[in-house]
């Protein structure tokens, strides 16, 4: 039996670029960064006091009613998913319930709450802890209420994979699919963790730039002066879909999720394989899996963070994969990195690249690299044809996911 086809027909984003996929997107090809100097008090005596916030705030699309009950992360995730299902055009022609999934991920979830309640807690008793708590701060929160939302009933699934979780949730959508359980899956993720307790945390490890005077120059990719990377909010979401039952409604469809390949390195809990081996498998199992020619991946999203480490990894493991011919770049540089949504934010990214034929700009590398012997798009977009692209994303604990867009 033939696997059915899977394909993008709608897409959604909060993000520190803009409030939508248009104005995102925008802002990418333009290559502005969504970097700025952290103005809260409690920012004051941190080592790093920089970071990539939402440009809109989710009081701005949820009433504060329901706000009351809803994480940031949680707030979020439901802001991006309505987007792509009114841009799928569900909205009018809503699929069977029954045949209706969800799966959406964060890497850390609902903390700001918790670390908030706990605060609440300490200074005023146990009785004055909101009744939503839990809610709020359990790690399936945003896929539970997108399920709530749009009434999902063939599952609701959430990954927390470090910072690959939102392209993990995307490849468990495509098995979900192609498996029969549903026709209609809204993947993706979502993290809102800009926060004093994780940001000294990161810092402690030493992984995030501390270029405090100078934020949107902090996030630079493959440039020597790189120095860690910086802590992004956001949620991005996909509706993937069966292919017929997309053209059975009319559906605009932007691209074919063809494949993915996910694999996990055994080796750390924060640094990748140096070799890249665990990422070199994932490529391999991602293209077969898309039934495509290595040639016709003609540009690659690169998970790369602005870590002195994992950015040639990465680079170590394209070249091995891939040869020299794919166009790469690095959105990181301009959105910061948003942990468990930045796989789904970059998927998005990766679409609108095949559909308009122009690869965003890696912005901030001014001096790259001497191992760095990929074609990066610098500086400015590069306008080319492409018939197949790859989004890979990386997190702790060694997780691997590669997907893999073609044209429709």
């Amino acid at each position: 039996m033939s696997r059915p086809d899977v394909v993008v027909t709608g897409l959604g984003a909060t993000t520190p670029l803009g409030g939508d996929v248009a104005s995102t997107w925008e802002a990418m090809l333009a290559g502005r960064s969504g970097v700025r100097a952290l103005t809260h008090e409690w920012a004051a005596e941190l080592p790093v006091r920089i970071a990539a916030e939402l440009v809109v705030e989710p009081a701005e699309k949820l009433d504060r009613v329901k706000l009351r009950r809803l994480d940031r992360s949680e707030a979020i995730a439901l802001i991006a998913a309505r987007e792509a299902w009114a841009d799928a055009g569900l909205a009018e022609a809503p699929p069977e319930p029954e045949r209706l999934g969800v799966s959406f991920g964060t890497g850390i979830g609902g903390a700001t709450t918790l670390l908030a309640q706990d605060d609440l807690m300490e200074r005023s008793g146990p009785r004055r802890v909101s009744p939503h708590t839990v809610p709020m701060l359990m790690p399936n929160g945003p896929a539970a209420w997108i399920g709530i939302d749009l009434g999902a009933q063939a599952g609701v699934h959430s990954m927390a994979s470090a910072c690959a979780t939102g392209a993990e949730a995307i490849a468990l959508g495509l098995d979900l699919i192609r498996s029969g359980r549903a026709d209609v899956v809204v993947a993706g993720g979502t993290e809102a963790v800009i926060h004093p307790l994780p940001i000294a945390g990161f810092a402690s490890m030493r992984a995030m730039s501390t270029r405090n005077d100078e934020p949107e120059r902090a996030s630079r990719p493959w440039d020597k002066a790189r120095d860690g990377f910086v802590l992004g909010e956001g949620a991005g979401a996909l509706i993937l879909e069966r292919a017929d039952h997309a053209a059975a409604r009319g559906a605009r469809v932007y691209c074919r999720l063809a494949g993915a390949g996910l694999t996990s390195d055994g080796y750390d809990i924060v640094q990748p394989h140096p070799e890249g081996r665990g990422v070199i498998r994932a490529i391999n199992m991602a293209i077969a899996d898309a039934d495509i020619a290595r040639s016709d991946v003609t540009h690659v999203n690169a998970h790369a963070t602005s870590t002195p480490v994992g950015d040639m990894a990465e680079i170590v493991a394209l070249r091995a994969a891939l040869g020299d011919h794919p166009v790469v770049t690095a959105t990181k540089s301009m959105t910061g990195h948003l942990l468990g949504a930045a796989g789904a934010l970059e998927s998005i990214a990766t679409v609108l690249a095949i559909r308009d034929g122009v690869v965003p700009p890696t912005i901030n590398l001014d001096d790259p690299d001497d191992a760095l012997d990929l074609d990066v798009a610098a500086h400015k977009p590069r306008h080319m044809e492409i018939p197949a692209a790859l989004n890979n994303a990386f997190g702790f604990g060694g997780h691997n996911v590669v997907l893999v867009f073609t044209r429709a």
